[in-house]
């Protein structure tokens, strides 16, 4: 298996994109991933690789079938795993189905599930087991739901130091993946 060495970040954006000046920016799925680029312009040695910088960007009116599903794939071909961001704001779409359906499925890539609008571990699950919170999250994507405990999967809070410790942690990657379900740290 090659040296991947990309965190491939999955995030909810309405489609059609929308049409404001904004557009996907005034996403709130979308700001969380831009905190973890912002983190990264801050300090090089912070653990994230940004797989969306391998592939040229895609306008929203290209074609699915012929640009948009392709490049997705070739990003997480590129990935060593996945940082899925799962908030209140996240809605099921075409996107992050097909994101999580071929990361998981076809590529078995590890999931490191980022909450934020939890800012503790204890708020996720109460020991091995998620609470009635989360587990409505995991409703709002029932391909991630269906198919989580497939591979391995890390669940944080959005906090910094959490975050770091999942992306260093080489069993969540898919090099050396092991099969644990890891609820926090």
């Amino acid at each position: 298996m090659s040296n991947k060495r990309y965190n491939y970040s999955a995030f909810y954006v309405s489609e059609p994109f929308c049409e404001t000046n904004l557009g996907v920016h005034a996403s709130k799925d979308f700001v969380y991933y831009n905190m973890l680029r912002a983190w990264k312009g801050l300090d090089s040695s912070f653990p994230f690789y940004d797989a969306h910088g391998t592939t040229y960007n895609v306008r929203d009116n290209s074609s699915w079938e012929c640009t948009l599903k392709p490049r997705l794939h070739e990003r997480l071909r590129n990935s060593k795993n996945i940082i899925l961001f799962l908030s209140k704001d996240t809605h099921y779409s075409r996107a992050l189905k097909e994101e999580i359906d071929y990361g998981i499925n076809v590529l078995g890539l590890p999931v490191i599930v980022i909450y934020p609008d939890f800012k503790s571990n204890c708020e996720i699950a109460d020991g091995n087991h998620p609470n009635n919170r989360i587990k409505a999250l995991w409703n709002k994507l029932p391909i991630f739901r269906d198919n989580l405990y497939k591979v391995p999967t890390v669940h944080v809070p959005m906090k910094k130091e959490y975050i770091i410790k999942a992306l260093n942690d080489s069993d969540f990657t898919i090099q050396k993946k092991h099969y644990n379900f890891c609820w926090c740290y």
